[in-house]
């Protein structure tokens, strides 16, 4: 078994993946912020669970014993798929881009982009401590 094989792990490195695609995404509203009649765009949000669901290793689910368990809600629409925004600032051109909004959505990604990465990082450095590699 790899380490990229390690569920965690790859769920890990498909978080990165969706950041790095929600950030292409985003530039092209920032570039696009001042083109007539262009609509923002964004990936729906990523779910670990989603992600967990659509791995080929055994399930573990959760059965109710008891009616005052707790049961597991439905995830609705998990995934990659970009969708286009609904804006409610629109300009006279049709553009519905607000630089502020996207600003923000950018920094928002790169920030959890750099939690997943330190997150992998210390797994990775996990691992290895563990197997007596650490160095």
């Amino acid at each position: 078994m790899g380490v990229a094989s390690i569920p965690l792990l790859s769920a890990l490195t498909e978080k990165m993946k969706w950041h790095q695609a929600r950030q292409g995404l985003l530039a092209e509203n920032v570039a696009n912020a001042e083109t007539p009649g262009y609509r923002g765009r964004d990936l729906k949000a990523y779910g670990f669970a989603e992600h967990m669901r659509n791995m080929s290793v055994a399930t573990i689910s959760t059965t109710t014993t008891n009616p005052s368990h707790i049961t597991k809600a439905g995830s609705g629409a998990d995934g990659f798929g970009s969708r286009q925004l609904n804006n409610f600032e629109v300009t006279p051109e049709g553009n519905g881009v607000t630089l502020e909004d996207e600003m923000m959505k950018v920094t928002t990604n790169q920030m959890d982009y750099q939690a997943v990465t330190a997150l992998y990082s210390r797994s990775i450095r996990m691992i290895k401590l563990a197997l007596g590699r650490a160095g």
